[in-house]
């Protein structure tokens, strides 16, 4: 299997696009996305100029949580295609330049999974302790008070074997047990087993659940004033405790020692999902600090529900500076389970475009969701078209994910959008959608498909936006500004957040003006510098070799 040419950094400020594999494109027409749609449409993916791809899970699984439930790591579910097809979508991916991450969920699998069907069947089996089981209390009740992000207690009663067993997630997706070194080993050959087969690296699904407490102690209660969640909605209890038995453990750093120097052995790279509302941004550090460990972290902040603002942005950014000083995170605006941030944060067309920019402009590497360099809004779907679990639980106070997986839309003159040649989809697809398709934007020279794609190519040209560190970070009003720098150039970055037009004053020294191709304003004859709402000023300073910053 080819591998592309071998670049020990090329994680570091990459652009990633994540790709819904079931809402991507059918190639089939039986309304579901597979990876021979994926191959398919690979060019309009290149055409952005992203680095890699990650595709969510396509592993064989019953699908209860739509293939985070996993009954057979080293092979594809039939409703996606084949391994042949894998194949396929890393050597077309790798002749177009683009690396290929896949979704790993290790904490759990599904409870189909031959592992769990052995280790339920008795207490003395030889995966019997693969599993987190635990006795019931004295009066029958669960081990402790850990709930599920799903709703309910984390505890699922089984009659086999009379005891307990840790779900995290939904019922059928048991956790694995990560104190058993035969579990660790077996996730370690999985992980070699795509390795092998051609994959640049990994997303790590709810890469800080791993380990668990071997002791089982209740979470304490979180302050009623310290409620509300990234994670979690907040009509779903999970966001009443501190989370400080049940996931985060210090026990999971030694497993990701392990990883690390298998991924070392291939040039391949991670991105963690760290799911802690409490320490996320500590856990970044945690996780990304070293050779051997995770290279980045996929941060919750600008998953946020409300619109960030410029102080918000720089609170956030200076946290990942005070935690994770030799770390790296992974920005994201939306992604497969929150709401589409076009309609989160209610964006008009100029802050689309200045989030991206933004997006591109930060220290660390980026992940873009399918659609949302379309600017797709969320789907507003009636209860019957539901799919998601999380959303029929907690219907209608909150409406699952759905709305954010409907179908990606690129003929706007066929049916479906074009996703399918078949008469239906699995989720429909909104008529405001069609409007928004790939082949509408391709033609419109004021579309946002063109902005994301002026946005990459700008980050891309530029070492101090892929590789440089982040310095004299501000906040002022509505106006955030920054500086990255690296050993050839530096740039001077300020973004008016707010709807008001507002003059700033560039920084002194000789500045070159750039960014006209993302609507940057450029200094006045009186020096200042216009900032439209949502409008950037980006500046230049070639550096010398040797030569520090202004601010050292």
């Amino acid at each position: 299997m080819t591998h592309l040419a071998k670049d020990p950094d090329w994680w570091r400020g990459a652009v990633i696009y994540q790709i819904y594999p079931r809402s991507f494109q059918d190639s089939n027409g039986d309304g579901i996305g597979d990876l021979l749609g994926v191959v398919h449409r690979l060019p309009y993916i290149a055409s952005l100029g992203v680095d890699a791809i990650w595709i969510s899970p396509f592993f064989t699984s019953p699908m209860k949580d739509f293939g985070y439930d996993v009954s057979d790591y080293c092979d594809v579910d039939p409703m996606f295609g084949t391994l042949a097809d894998f194949d396929a979508v890393i050597e077309t991916a790798h002749a177009l330049g683009i690396k290929v991450m896949i979704d790993l969920v290790l904490s759990h699998t599904s409870d189909e999974h031959p592992w769990f069907k052995e280790s339920r069947s008795s207490r003395d089996n030889g995966r019997a302790d693969w599993y987190v089981w635990a006795d019931a209390k004295p009066d029958g009740t669960p081990p402790n008070n850990w709930l599920s992000i799903f709703g309910g207690s984390a505890w699922q009663w089984d009659s086999k074997r009379l005891q307990y067993y840790l779900h995290n997630f939904l019922t059928s997706q048991p956790d694995l047990n990560f104190h058993n070194d035969d579990v660790q080993n077996s996730l370690l050959g999985v992980a070699r087993f795509w390795l092998e087969r051609g994959v640049d690296g990994f997303r790590l699904d709810t890469i800080n659940f791993y380990t668990h407490d071997a002791e089982l102690r209740d979470n304490p209660p979180l302050p009623v004033e310290q409620r509300g969640s990234k994670i979690a909605p907040d009509v779903n209890p999970y966001t009443w405790q501190i989370h400080l038995y049940d996931k985060s453990r210090d026990e999971n750093l030694i497993f990701l020692k392990k990883l690390g120097d298998l991924m070392s052995d291939y040039n391949a790279a991670a991105v963690g999902e760290v799911g802690d509302d409490q320490r996320g941004l500590e856990i970044l550090g945690q996780y990304t600090k070293g050779a051997d460990m995770v290279q980045m972290c996929y941060a919750f902040e600008l998953l946020s529900g409300s619109t960030p603002s410029a102080g918000y942005v720089a609170e956030t950014l200076q946290a990942v500076e005070d935690f994770a000083p030799d770390g790296w995170a992974c920005w994201a605006y939306s992604n497969h389970d929150v709401i589409r941030h076009i309609s989160r944060w209610n964006l008009s067309p100029a802050a689309a475009r200045g989030f991206a920019t933004l997006l591109m402009c930060l220290k660390g590497s980026a992940c873009i969701y399918q659609g949302e360099e379309l600017g797709l809004p969320e789907a507003d779907l009636a209860f019957e078209d539901l799919q998601d679990p999380y959303g029929i639980e907690f219907w209608p106070e909150f409406k699952g994910r759905d709305g954010c997986r409907t179908p990606m839309v690129w003929d706007h003159d066929r049916a479906l959008g074009g996703f399918t040649s078949g008469g239906n989809s699995w989720l429909p697809v909104p008529a405001e959608h069609l409007g928004l398709a790939v082949s509408k934007a391709d033609n419109d020279p004021g579309a946002l498909l063109h902005h994301y794609r002026r946005a990459i190519a700008f980050r891309h040209t530029h070492t101090a936006l892929k590789k440089g560190t982040l310095e004299d970070l501000r906040a002022y009003g509505q106006v955030l500004s920054f500086r990255r720098v690296s050993e050839t150039e530096e740039i001077f970055f300020a973004i008016n957040l707010g709807e008001h037009p507002v003059n700033i004053t560039p920084p002194k020294g000789d500045w070159m003006e750039i960014g006209a191709e993302l609507n940057a304003a450029h200094p006045r004859l009186d020096g200042q510098i216009h900032l439209a709402h949502w409008q950037p000023s980006i500046l230049l300073k070639v550096r010398v070799e040797g030569e520090e910053s202004e601010n050292g």
